[in-house]
């Protein structure tokens, strides 16, 4: 069974445990939003599941909410207050990102903390294929991603006022054991031969040289909004990932969209680039450099940094399947999720021969 990416669009009435009272939201809005006129009408976006987001609309706009969920919550997850900061730090450096008006730590006035940013209307593409879009068109707007990407990477953290966003240096090394150790912490979901090697040898890869720049952590085509009709990208979204890290770490795991098989997320593996006037995964690497004002990246050094993507994202998936197994995380979608990790082991140690 493949997994429907397209069900997380559009809205739904507001679900069971995540209302609010919206006068008082109403009259929060009225001391800290500009030009704001009630009433507002609010519906719950489908996706946003880590963070809930709702829409907010009153007759004259539109606005986004982004949310920490309901009740107790970990010690630093679900950071909005963060999501907020690096929006507003991007905006004022003309990075697309929709307008944050405001932050809202006071949990009185819909249970938990907030934030209220700008509706942004456009195209989100949930299929990496881009099939609405015309034959010709479609390298022109792979070519607004790449730009959009090495645009970040191009922003000094400390010039945007996050240099104590994240923690500078080592991104690899700090991230290669955290996911080592929830990898084997986790004796329910069980042992890999593959992410055995992998732990194993990703420590002793790790590229020469080291940089720290803001990432995005999860930059998918389906977290961008596209303009309605030109190939120029509007708004980057979901933010909730974004910390100080290495950027051909965050650059790698975008282009994985080139290996991975669609029915796991938004990917492209198996699909004939050529035939729908896609560019190839080296140009698109290759033009990434380019648009960085970075040397070419050597093959050693991508092939770890994919490679290094595949087992993070395969440590993820088997905390999801130590999850089903546990009886914690029994739906439809977590159980196809755990059901794809052999595929994301067997991809990451494909791309740990390469650099041997």
């Amino acid at each position: 069974m493949s997994v429907d990416l397209s069900a997380n669009a559009g809205t739904t009435p507001v679900r069971e445990g995540y209302r609010f009272d919206e006068a008082r939201l109403a009259a929060w809005m009225e001391g800290h939003v500009a030009d704001f006129a009630g009433p507002i009408r609010v519906a719950q976006f489908k996706g946003g599941q880590s963070n809930p987001t709702y829409r907010l609309d009153t007759p004259g706009r539109s606005y986004v909410l982004r949310r920490k969920p309901p009740g107790p919550v970990l010690k630093g997850a679900h950071a909005v207050e963060r999501e907020a900061r690096v929006l507003g730090a991007l905006g004022k450096a003309n990075f697309p990102v929709a307008r944050v008006h405001g932050l809202c730590t006071d949990e009185s006035v819909i249970g938990s903390w907030f934030y209220v940013m700008d509706m942004v209307d456009g195209r989100i593409f949930w299929d990496a294929t881009f099939p609405d879009v015309g034959l010709d068109e479609r390298a022109t707007y792979f070519d607004a991603m790449n730009r959009t990407i090495a645009a970040l990477h191009r922003f000094q953290p400390e010039a945007l006022g996050l240099g104590d966003y994240g923690r500078p240096g080592n991104y690899f090394e700090r991230q290669i054991a955290r996911w080592s150790k929830q990898y084997l912490e986790d004796e329910a979901a069980g042992r890999d031969p593959g992410m055995d090697r992998l732990i194993e040898w990703l420590p002793t890869a790790i590229p020469a040289g080291d940089e720290t720049r803001l990432v995005h952590g999860d930059f998918r085509c389906d977290n961008m909004i596209f303009h309605p009709h030109e190939p120029r990208i509007l708004a980057v979204l979901d933010w909730e990932l974004s910390t100080l890290g290495h950027p051909l770490a965050d650059f790698a795991y975008h282009a994985m969209m080139f290996r991975m098989p669609p029915d796991i997320v938004a990917g492209l593996g198996g699909a004939d680039l050529q035939a729908l006037g896609i560019p190839d995964e080296y140009a698109y690497r290759d033009a990434y450099c380019r648009h960085a004002g970075r040397p070419p990246i050597s093959e050693a050094d991508y092939a770890f940094c994919i490679a290094f993507n595949f087992f993070r994202l395969a440590a993820i998936f088997h905390g999801i399947k130590g999850r089903v197994i546990r009886g914690n995380a029994a739906s439809a979608h977590a159980r196809e999720r755990a059901a794809s990790l052999p595929r994301l082991i067997a991809l990451a140690v494909e791309s740990m021969e390469l650099c041997r």
